[in-house]
Order: C-alpha cells, then sequence, then structure tokens
C-alpha cells in the first residue's frame, strides 16, 4: 500500500512539473486556477468585492464615537507643541500624551493620486491633534471585517505621535528619549496606525520612549505600475516614499516631542517588516534612523519584477474599462472603483513560476533605483546599512495563518504534492522527501505551514543573520514561542488557535491584551514586560541586554541575557515564551537543509 501511495505522488509530482513546464512562455497562464481546478477548496481571493455597513470612503468624518481614548478625554487638557508646520494640540491620558493624525505629507489626492509624498503645506492657527484620521483606503471581508477601518480616505498621510507621561511641555524640555518608529504590516493592502492593537500608550510609557506610528498608501494607490515615465503614468513604491517622507518628518520636528533625532528605531512585524528591511536598503533612507526591529520578515516572498509589476498594472486598467497608459482616465476613477480594480486582480499570479506571489500582489517592486534586489538577496550580499544594529525574530508557527487561510479544507498527501510542486519545481521532491514522513495525518495542512514557516521567515531570517554577523554587524534574534492561556491570540489577520503563529506577540508587546478580548495570565503579563523591557534596551542602547537607561522595573527582573547572534554563542537566539531563555536554534538541521538547497 504504502509503495503504491509513493507511486501515486511521484505521478502527479511528474504530470504537475509537466503542466507547468507547458506554461513556461503563456503569460496569460493563471496558476491559481489550474491549481482550483485539482483541488477546489483554495480560497477564493478575488471574491465580490464586499463594503461592510460602516464603510466609508474618502470620508474625514471624526471617529469621536468609535475612538475609545476621544471618548473618554474629549475635554482633557492637551499639550501644544510647535511644529515646523505649525502648532499642534494633543490630549493627555493616563500612561501618556498623545498627538493623533497629523499630517506629514499633503494629501495624495485629484492630480496627486500616484505621486511622490509632498511636504506638508503651512498652516495657521492649532492643529487639532486630538483624534485619529481616516486610515488609508483598504477594504476587508472574511474574518478581518471587525477589524477594519470604518473611515478611509485616499487623504490617509498622517502619523500617530506617544510621549510619557514624565515628560513636561510646560517647562523646557529634559534630555531627549529615543523614538521607536512603528510600520504596521498587512500584506501592503490592509492595515492602520490607528488600529486598537497598536495602541502606543503603553509601550511608550513602559520604554519610555516617543513612539510613532504611520499610515502610508495601500494597494493600487500605494504601488499600482502603469508605466516607466513618472510624469504620464504611476511608477509605483508609493507606500514606501510615504513610510520615508514620515520619517524625514520625524527627524525634522520630533525634537518638540521630547524625541531624539538621533537615536531613531524603526520597527514593524510581516509587511511592516519588510519596510524596514527595503530602508535598510535604501540609500536615501540611510540617516533617517539608527537601528531597526524586523518582526516575522516573510523574506522568501519575492518583490515583483518591473516587467511583473507593469503586467499586474495592465491586467488593473482592464478592470477599470482605461487604458494603461491613459493617466487621465486612471485619475478620473473614484477611490471606490480603484479599490474594486485592485480586489478583482488580487489573487492574479502575474509570474506563474513565482507562485508565491499569491500572498501578496500588491506591494513593493524592483524599480532598480530605490529598490535595486530582493531583500534576502541584499543581506546575503551586505547590500544594507550593516553598521546599524538589527534585532530579528520569528513566531513558532508563522505558516499556520497562511496554510489555513488560503486551504479551507483539508488537504490530501496528493494535494499536498501538487502545491509544494507548483512553488518549488525542480525542488519539490527533495522538499515533500524531508517532510512528507514527518506528517501522517490524512490533512496535510499542517505540513504546509511548516513549509511555510521555514521556507518563508525563520530559515532565510537566520541565513540573512549569520550573513550580516559574518559582515561586522550586531544582531539579535528571536523566536517568540508561547501559546496564550485562553489559546487564542490576535495576529493582526485572523485568530489562530492553540498556535503560535504569525503576529501572536503583538499583544504581548504593545500591551494591547485587553482590545483583542482574551486576558493574560500573570506569567504571561510577566512575559510582556519582559519582551517591552528588551525592546526598550535595544531603543535606549542598541542592545536588548543592556541594564544601561533601563527602567526600575526591567533593572529588578533580572532578565536572561540576550546574547549577540554570533557562533561564538553557538548561534543563540532568545526564545520568547513565559520561562524566557537564550537557547540553540532547535530547527537548524532544518535551515541548513534549505540553506543548501540555495533557493532564497
Amino acid at each position: 500500500m504504502e509503495s503504491c501511495h509513493c507511486l501515486l505522488l511521484l505521478c502527479t509530482l511528474s504530470l504537475t512539473l509537466t503542466s507547468v513546464e507547458a506554461t513556461k512562455n503563456d503569460d496569460d497562464i493563471d496558476l491559481v486556477s489550474f491549481l482550483r481546478s485539482i483541488y477546489p477548496g483554495l480560497l477564493e481571493r478575488n471574491e465580490p468585492f464586499v463594503i461592510n455597513k460602516d464603510f466609508e470612503v474618502n470620508s474625514l468624518k471624526e471617529q469621536t464615537r468609535v475612538h475609545p481614548v476621544r471618548q473618554a478625554t474629549e475635554r482633557a487638557p492637551g499639550p501644544v507643541v510647535e511644529t515646523k508646520n505649525g502648532q499642534v494640540k494633543g490630549i493627555t491620558v493616563d500612561k501618556a500624551h498623545i498627538f493623533y493624525g497629523i499630517p506629514y505629507a499633503d494629501p495624495p489626492v485629484g492630480a496627486y493620486r500616484w505621486k511622490a509624498p509632498r511636504p506638508v503645506t503651512p498652516r495657521s492657527g492649532v492643529y487639532d491633534a486630538s483624534y485619529p484620521r481616516a486610515s488609508c483606503v483598504q477594504a476587508c471581508t472574511g474574518p478581518i471585517t471587525e477589524e477594519c477601518p470604518q473611515i478611509v480616505s485616499e487623504d490617509c498621510l498622517y502619523l500617530n505621535i506617544f510621549v510619557p507621561l514624565d515628560v513636561s511641555f510646560r517647562s523646557p524640555l529634559g534630555s531627549p528619549l529615543p523614538v521607536m518608529v512603528w510600520i504596521h504590516g498587512g500584506d501592503f493592502i490592509a492595515g492602520s496606525a490607528s488600529k486598537p492593537l497598536y495602541d502606543g500608550r503603553f509601550i511608550s510609557n513602559f520604554t519610555h520612549t516617543v513612539l510613532v506610528s504611520l499610515e502610508y498608501r495601500l494597494g493600487a494607490f500605494g504601488f499600482l505600475v502603469s508605466g516607466k515615465d513618472p510624469h504620464s503614468a504611476a511608477t509605483g513604491n508609493y507606500g514606501i516614499l510615504d513610510q520615508q517622507a514620515a520619517l524625514l518628518w520625524v527627524q525634522r520636528n520630533i525634537a518638540v516631542f521630547g524625541g531624539d533625532s538621533s537615536k531613531v528605531t524603526v520597527f514593524g512585524e510581516s509587511a511592516g517588516a519588510q519596510s524596514v528591511s527595503l530602508h535598510l536598503m535604501i540609500q536615501s533612507s540611510t540617516t533617517l534612523f539608527q537601528q531597526a526591529v524586523l518582526q516575522s520578515l516573510p523574506f522568501s516572498i519575492p518583490l515583483k519584477t518591473r516587467h511583473d509589476a507593469l503586467k499586474l498594472g495592465k491586467d488593473f486598467a482592464k478592470q477599470t474599462n482605461c487604458s494603461v497608459s491613459d493617466i487621465v482616465c486612471l485619475l478620473a476613477l473614484t477611490p471606490r472603483a480603484v479599490l474594486a480594480a485592485q480586489m478583482k486582480t488580487s489573487s492574479k499570479v502575474v509570474n506563474p513560476f513565482r507562485f508565491l506571489e499569491v500572498f501578496e500582489t500588491w506591494g513593493p517592486y524592483i524599480d532598480g533605483e530605490l529598490i535595486k534586489e530582493q531583500a534576502v538577496t541584499a543581506f546575503q550580499k551586505g547590500h544594507w546599512q550593516k553598521e546599524k544594529p538589527v534585532l530579528l525574530g520569528t513566531t513558532s508557527e508563522e505558516g499556520v495563518i497562511f496554510a489555513y487561510g488560503v486551504f479551507n479544507k483539508p488537504v490530501s498527501a496528493v494535494e499536498s504534492t501538487v502545491y509544494v510542486t507548483a512553488i518549488f519545481k525542480q525542488h519539490a521532491l527533495r522538499i515533500l522527501h524531508k517532510y512528507l514522513p514527518l506528517y501522517r495525518d490524512a490533512d496535510r495542512r499542517d505540513m504546509l505551514a511548516q513549509i511555510v514557516t521555514d521556507y518563508v521567515f525563520l530559515c532565510p531570517s537566520r541565513r540573512s543573520a549569520r550573513a550580516g554577523t559574518a559582515a561586522g554587524s550586531e544582531v539579535w534574534m528571536y523566536v517568540f514561542d508561547h501559546v496564550a492561556s485562553d489559546h487564542r491570540v490576535w495576529s493582526g489577520l485572523t485568530f489562530c488557535y492553540q498556535h503560535v503563529c504569525h503576529g501572536a506577540e503583538l499583544p504581548f508587546l504593545f500591551g494591547s491584551a485587553s482590545v483583542t478580548n482574551f486576558t493574560l495570565s500573570v506569567p504571561e503579563k510577566l512575559l510582556s514586560n519582559r519582551m517591552l523591557c528588551y525592546w526598550g534596551a535595544f531603543a535606549h542602547t542598541g542592545d536588548p541586554s543592556s541594564r544601561a537607561q533601563q527602567t526600575a522595573f526591567c533593572r529588578e527582573q533580572r532578565l536572561p541575557v540576550w546574547p549577540r547572534y554570533s557562533d561564538t554563542s553557538s548561534w543563540l537566539v532568545m526564545n520568547l515564551t513565559v520561562r524566557s531563555h537564550a537557547q540553540v536554534g532547535t530547527r537548524n538541521h532544518i535551515c541548513d537543509f534549505w540553506d543548501h538547497l540555495g533557493i532564497y
């Protein structure tokens, strides 16, 4: 029976390779449709465009009724600061002074829809920074609908600033504090700086830093490529340019908020971590920050080439009944029409030989100027700002959310073989030989989840960390390996049950468990505090284990030492769980296998 099963797998593999090979020169092949014909359980990502009942496009209505901080403090006195663009008035609440919705660039609307961000126009009077502004245009369907921003707009280039309560704005500011700039994730099509999950009050007050969170253009608004001439076409990467403009605004203005512009840490998770990695590669971002934290960076999900980005732009234009070369027609589209066309093209695999693009249809692309190569390539070749300290890590089961999100029905051994072949082509047999014997359940989604964890996240992160260490960089690695006591962890995309999935560390890091509908036990609260101690120490000193300038609480905790990642310490990583400890990587033999394949 076992030999028949293996024979069936090999036959399926051979047939699939033949089918894929036959598509090599066919630009119009829809690999998703091909795979759905074999396995109909694949989730439809181009499902009909759905707007939840509270969804508003291009509305700048104040969110006073839905934001708990504003709701509780409408009459609270707030500090006033003088920025380069005029006066800004915030609010003072428990744990922090907050300045919500400060514009860092002029609105990218009308003729400026697909243009680089422009400096803020100076204003008179006092700007009301007591409530969050609209998030960037996006749509939510399925399990994330309830977390979707209720108010979105093309006018969305705003940032939020959280300042510890002991900073007094009524007297000359004392010693400036380190700055932590948060870039949210969301597959470059969703997410918001003002999401309750990212409430910066706790992390700012606990770490004694100034925390900044920023919005940036998403989806087609931030990444459409319709041509090469910036005067007559959309040329993409606007979302990354927005982030860069926000970082520049921080450099010019953060001092009046008590922040030190010479001590900026940029950190992000998922697509946010991908953004941080790009800024580590982009020469014009070099002077805008001093160190970086990369949380769950999907190294192996490829950025598009210019050719592939233009192909996606052509498909997008076809959905709008505009010519891809008619920028006037494209600019005349309503935000709703742009979003609808974006949704309809979101499941298109532009290059059938890079199937992992299905996880990130819209996003940055290699334009040859701002972004010159894949992040994993840049890190391996040393083409990044190696002088900057870097802290990076993953969760222990990153791939669960992807495997169970894409495959909403059980996946058999034969079906899993088809998918592994579609992704890895000539390497599929070796990968199947490595993983198939480890999984005996009829449903092989756990196997696919582990492959995603290892190939997309863990192993390329390890290889990049080792390359950085070899080049003389200071690198620290971690794995978040704790399942919440009630077995439910908010991932930022969906719920994961009894798994340490993608984004599981976020409620612990931001102290935002209360808004994610689960309660931390006393040991879990200690884990959350310890994580904040590490991140705070890194922001202050560039070393997560440094006791210099730590809060009294952190000094009393006797935190386990987090050794720098190097071969002299047996490549130790910090295991972040209730009993945090430094350890040798538990999947080093698997990562050795992937490194040897050489396919990152």
